[in-house]
């Protein structure tokens, strides 16, 4: 049977495409580890986990996240662009 974890996982394009060594990889891994185990990070992965199931729209495939807003509001949105919305260049990371 097919392992259900993502195969993927560390082995984003973008590393190789900024041309990441091994040990840069690794460090950012850990970071992200680190930074996603976080109790503030747990909480708000809780609450829109929450919501998306209160929606009926939590693993139904229909492409919709619930997403934060900076009035701190709950809405529902395209999941490629809730999750393209990282803060680049000072912009803040809620809709």
């Amino acid at each position: 049977m097919k392992s259900k974890r993502n195969s993927l996982a560390g082995k984003h394009p973008s590393y190789d495409k900024r041309n990441w060594s091994e040990e840069t990889k690794k460090k950012k891994l850990a970071y992200d580890r680190e930074y996603s185990s976080t109790e503030e990070s747990k909480k708000r992965r809780v609450e829109l986990n929450r919501e998306n199931r209160r929606r009926g729209t939590y693993g139904n495939g229909d492409g919709k996240d619930v997403s934060h807003t900076k009035s701190g509001k709950l809405v529902l949105e395209k999941a490629s662009t809730n999750r393209a919305r990282n803060g680049h260049n000072g912009k803040s990371t809620k809709k």
